[in-house]
């Protein structure tokens, strides 16, 4: 008789806190990888598909219910050996949010990603691959506003791509690339002084999904994770 073995949904969920890009983590106070920072997650339903599940962790187990946040399917992970205590096969989720409130399960923390080079299981393996997805879908997606509260201006914009990219960005030739790429940012007819200096526009995130042209990341200034 084959074997069942059970699938579990983890869930690397990025923001940008105090000019860092951090994820939501938990310490683990039991065996095995005690004292050791993870991922949220949680095994998959009978009921339920994966979208279901990805979204039951995020607000049950990240303590995120209603939460702004943007979810996809990064990867499944399934070498034999990855839990100690049994075979276990992982569906990662991305999530990309903005800076929101603490979340509602106390466990749950922001944690700047130079505090989590050691990890349980193999959560640091997937936090990079989330990281990398994200800074990937930050040149031809709208995403970067994910980061972004509903209304922004360009110059937070700008450091969120900076922030996550790990890249020091030309401020002119970002607001030309961003404010010209058809459908990305929606002005809202308000302005904002809270950057600092004469009052900066606010935008919203348009209708676009791709980026036209994309926005390709520096070849310089690499972040050491």
């Amino acid at each position: 008789m084959t074997p069942r073995i059970p699938v579990s949904v983890d869930l690397v969920v990025l923001t940008v806190r105090f000019a860092e890009l951090c994820a939501l983590v938990w310490r683990r106070d039991r065996p095995p990888y005690s004292g050791r920072w993870a991922l949220s997650g949680g095994f998959i339903h009978l009921d339920e598909d994966l979208p279901a599940a990805a979204a039951r962790v995020l607000a049950e187990r990240a303590g995120l219910p209603g939460a702004p946040v943007h979810l996809e399917q990064l990867q499944t992970y399934g070498y034999p050996d990855r839990d100690p205590r049994q075979r276990v096969l992982s569906v990662a989720y991305l999530g990309l949010a903005p800076d929101l409130p603490a979340s509602t399960e106390a466990h749950m923390s922001w944690r700047p990603l130079t505090e989590l080079s050691e990890m349980a299981f193999d959560h640091r393996r997937i936090m990079l691959d989330g990281i990398e997805r994200a800074r990937s879908k930050l040149e031809y997606t709208s995403l970067g506003a994910a980061f972004c509260p509903p209304a922004f201006t360009v110059a937070e914009l700008r450091r969120v791509y900076e922030i996550v990219w790990g890249r020091t960005l030309d401020p002119r030739n970002f607001h030309r690339k961003v404010t010209k790429a058809e459908g990305f940012l929606v002005p809202t007819g308000h302005s904002t002084t809270r950057d600092g200096g004469r009052p900066a526009m606010l935008y919203r995130r348009g209708p676009a999904e791709l980026l036209r042209p994309p926005m390709m990341r520096p070849a310089k200034d690499a972040v050491r994770l």
